[in-house]
């Protein structure tokens, strides 16, 4: 996304507070739930293909749905998008969806600047939001949406945090919670290798200042999913980052996710960080180290975390995503203690699988474009008031709390390392 576009949605967005168009939208009627995407790059497909499979997923069945629309500010992405997802409609221009009645739930997937004006428009527009995280740019803005959601606590909305519907790693926050007992650590990483290449084009990925790199882009998972796992964390410190490739060539042309393009001879420094690292204090007392890098060779997308905790411990590799492992001390036994880990196959009995995907049985494997059909799917049942299924998505409280932590990590890195204390997450 560009800055013009950025500066033209500024405009739009005073331009409606100013009430030139407001028209709130009901799924209390008995039409269809209509479904629009705000972006086509690589997220943006993963959310279409996501409302595209949720209605075939689990049970009940949801209420009708209609494909709305994709709005992109490249004509011919969108209309690519839109044509191999089934929707009925492109657009390059938001406006028409405020006012179309027709769109209830809008999945915002754009540049992390812009969530803020999409959350506010859309939500004083009636409609039900889906954005991608990390859901701002700053620790304001992300504070702007979470007020803007609790100001319409008749609409439904949630930030995207689509690993937490990994059944390996559902299943081991169910562990942690029924039979590993207490914590004592977290270990994780996610290193990825799209940034390694300096040819890989300049983008929005790669302003800002320090903090908003891979630690926001990709770090923002792993942080989310720490907690989701282990609880509250109370402090951070010890944070440090790296920039390895200092300047990136301007591409010609618009570019989306982290593909190559055709470059030009200017070059942009690169203002935020390739590598981070931290550690962490949990409210129970636990100790998490973690470790980002958008430039290690070799990792494509590449996350992995043990929990070692009172009774056992356990592991899981998002490169082997359909097994996780384990080992239960559960006995006093002396020998119990040399346990080694046991390999989990995830099936029928965990989450999401029995009726997840089209052969729900131990050793079939998915993938990250499947945990697009769950989060969808129980977003869809939160709009729809279908009770009794999926776990809802995380809240726009969520992902300013994971933004909480990004700003203290950013504030230890900035301070030596030192300990910063964390507001406390409700």
């Amino acid at each position: 996304m560009t800055w013009e576009e950025h500066s033209w949605f500024k405009a739009f967005y005073i331009a409606l507070r100013e009430g030139w168009a407001t028209m709130t939208t009901s799924t209390s009627n008995t039409g269809p739930i209509g479904v629009a995407v705000i972006g086509a790059g690589m997220a943006g497909r993963a959310h279409c293909a996501g409302y595209r499979s949720a209605p075939t997923l689990f049970d009940p069945p949801l209420p009708p749905l209609r494909y709305v629309a994709v709005i992109d500010a490249d004509a011919a992405v969108a209309g690519l998008a839109t044509t191999r997802h089934g929707l009925e409609r492109s657009r390059t221009d938001r406006r028409p969806l405020l006012t179309d009645d027709s769109g209830h739930v809008v999945g915002s997937v754009v540049a992390n600047a812009l969530h803020p004006e999409d959350a506010e428009a859309l939500l004083d527009a009636g409609k039900r939001e889906l954005a991608e995280k990390p859901h701002a740019d700053t620790i304001e803005n992300a504070r702007a949406m979470a007020d803007a959601a609790a100001a319409h606590p008749d609409l439904v909305t949630g930030t995207a945090f689509v690993y937490r519907r990994q059944p390996a790693v559902a299943a081991i926050k169910n562990l942690v919670g029924q039979r590993l007992g207490e914590v004592s650590h977290f270990n994780g990483r996610y290193w990825c290798d799209y940034a390694n290449s300096p040819l890989t084009p300049m983008a929005w990925r790669y302003q800002g200042g320090p903090g908003t790199g891979a630690l926001n882009d990709i770090g923002s998972h792993l942080i989310d999913l720490a907690e989701f796992v282990c609880g509250p964390m109370t402090h951070v410190s010890g944070a440090s980052f790296t920039t390895l490739v200092k300047e990136r060539f301007v591409a010609k042309g618009t570019t989306y996710g982290h593909s190559r393009a055709e470059l030009t001879e200017e070059k942009k420094a690169v203002e935020n960080d390739d590598v981070a690292t931290f550690t962490a204090t949990f409210a129970n007392g636990a100790v998490g180290t973690f470790s980002i890098s958008r430039i290690a060779p070799g990792h494509a997308n590449s996350m992995v975390f043990d929990v070692f905790a009172q009774h056992g411990a356990a592991k899981w590799d998002m490169d082997r995503p359909a097994e996780f492992s384990v080992v239960l001390n559960e006995s006093d036994d002396a020998l119990a203690a040399y346990n080694g880990y046991n390999q989990v196959l995830v099936g029928p009995a965990h989450p999401y699988l029995k009726g997840g995907v089209p052969m729900d049985f131990p050793g079939v494997s998915y993938g990250v474009g499947d945990l697009f059909g769950f989060q969808a799917r129980a977003f869809l049942e939160q709009v729809a008031g279908i009770e009794g299924g999926l776990p809802p998505v995380a809240s726009f409280a969520d992902g300013l709390r994971d933004l909480e932590i990004i700003n203290a990590v950013i504030s230890s890195a900035a301070a030596g390392g030192a300990t910063v204390e964390l507001p406390s997450h409700h």
